[in-house]
């Protein structure tokens, strides 16, 4: 009997044990779930988009007349002063009223939904935006006293991954932000993709108003690099959100029209996947010279060399890699070592040169290190010459307040005998409630013959307003001591 009950006892554990081990199964397959639904719910696109308002949004995008024509000049402009000037703040400021967005969102677009018409048109509509910029930047840098490429401007004449990724999904936040119902972030989105063209387009006019032809080739391959990406992004977010196809009565014509559209698809994209292919690979090797440069360095047989300079030169062919070494000349051995470490960084098929001297009296190496001081200096010059160009400006606008305080003085002397003296100065005040607030206003210290009447002072005070072009000014009356 006892043995009877114990084996009942063993039976009923081991069905709580499978009981309890299915509950926590079940348990984790609904956490699981409620995980995914969760993650569903906050991805999904499809529940607040407005297919038709989208599409008419885009297409009224396209359209590139009046304003817009006037605005993108105006932006151009902005922006080149802003490259000329190496302000970035400049840069952002002509993004803002950018209207570039359009014709590239429409090529995106068309493409995705089969029509013809809206290609054609945006397509047009890209070439005259394209040729307004080029004309407005290219007339600015025609005339422009400041005549060097800054930093801003350098930086456009060349692709990497980094322009790419700022395109693609610059594309991406412009389409998914023009398809939502209430449009929140449409702006952001526009600064976001003009971040990937204006520049471009302005070093390009650079290079044309400048005669220098390199500048205004790599910026304008820059240019069709992003704005093939954009487009990309435009048509895989359409074809994600399942934007209906255009519907041509005429079936023959519907099948010519999709034939087409691929075809000028296909056209773009082989040239397009070639070139983003070299800027990888490019950004690729560029990077893992500079981990190579590094890593050799902390090895011991530096310990009595030092590395003055290295050059990078990407060729598809043979990339080649260039070390200007002082100190102890290189061994055989020492050479085929760094050379053999190239493979370690995926650099196999990089050519090595390594140009060594044991002191600094060789010619090769002191004109290598004279060519970096002088470069180096034109940078410094450059940089003093544009800070130069800033104060000389800062300057001129002191001068010309100056003049204008000189004439209020005389003025005031006429028409309100009663001051006996004053001084102006631009005042910083702070408003230290809740928040700290900050504004900037012209003061006047005033020094009367007699008590100030009001009415005087305030006719003095909207006299003072027109004469100094501000809408407030701050009058303090001061006791002569």
């Amino acid at each position: 009997m006892k043995e009877k009950m114990e084996e009942e006892k063993k039976v009923n554990n081991v069905g709580e044990t499978d009981s309890s081990s299915l509950n926590e199964k079940i348990t984790f397959k609904e956490v699981f779930k409620k995980i995914y639904t969760y993650v569903v719910d906050l991805v999904k696109l499809n529940e607040d988009t407005d297919v038709d308002s989208t599409i008419m949004s885009i297409k009224k995008a396209v359209e590139f007349r009046g304003v817009n024509t006037w605005i993108l000049a105006f932006a151009i402009i902005v922006a080149s002063v802003g490259l000329n000037v190496n302000s970035t703040a400049v840069i952002i400021g002509a993004m803002l009223i950018s209207p570039l967005m359009g014709p590239i969102n429409g090529i995106g677009l068309a493409i995705g939904i089969s029509d013809s018409e809206l290609l054609r048109k945006s397509l047009k509509n890209l070439l005259v935006m394209v040729v307004i910029s080029l004309l407005a930047s290219s007339s600015y840098f025609l005339l422009t006293p400041l005549s060097d490429a800054q930093s801003e401007l350098l930086a456009r004449t060349t692709p990497t991954i980094f322009d790419v990724f700022i395109a693609f999904f610059g594309g991406f936040a412009g389409i998914v932000a023009i398809s939502r119902k209430d449009q929140p972030f449409t702006v952001i989105s526009g600064v976001a993709i003009a971040t990937a063209l204006m520049p471009p387009l302005c070093t390009a006019g650079y290079g044309i108003g400048t005669g220098q032809m390199q500048f205004f080739i790599g910026a304008f391959y820059l240019f069709f690099i992003n704005s093939f990406f954009i487009a990309l992004a435009t048509f895989i977010m359409v074809r994600y959100l399942k934007f209906p196809q255009k519907k041509y009565v005429d079936e023959k014509r519907h099948k010519f029209v999709k034939r087409s559209i691929y075809i000028f698809s296909i056209i773009v994209l082989i040239p397009s996947i070639f070139i983003a292919y070299n800027v990888v690979n490019k950004a690729s090797f560029e990077t893992q010279t500079i981990k190579y440069i590094n890593a050799i360095q902390t090895n011991e047989l530096f310990n009595d060399i030092q590395l003055v300079n290295y050059t990078k030169d990407f060729d598809k062919k043979t990339p080649t890699i260039s070390l200007s070494l002082i100190g102890r000349e290189l061994t055989e051995k020492e050479q085929l070592f760094l050379k053999k470490e190239l493979n370690e960084f995926g650099l196999k098929n990089t050519n090595l040169v390594i140009k060594q001297t044991g002191a600094f009296s060789s010619t090769g190496i002191e004109s290598e290190l004279l060519e970096n001081v002088l470069a180096m200096n034109e940078r410094q010059i450059a940089k003093k010459d544009s800070t130069i160009f800033v104060l000389q400006e800062q300057n001129k606008v002191l001068r010309n307040n100056l003049d204008i305080y000189d004439r209020i003085s005389l003025e005031m002397a006429v028409q309100y005998p009663e001051i006996k003296s004053f001084s102006i100065a631009n005042t910083f005040y702070y408003d230290i409630g809740d928040s700290v607030t900050k504004k900037e206003l012209p003061t006047i210290y005033l020094v009367w013959q007699q008590e100030a009447i009001a009415p005087v002072k305030e006719k003095l005070n909207k006299w003072l307003q027109v004469r100094l072009n501000v809408n407030e000014i701050q009058l303090v009356d001061v006791k002569d001591n």
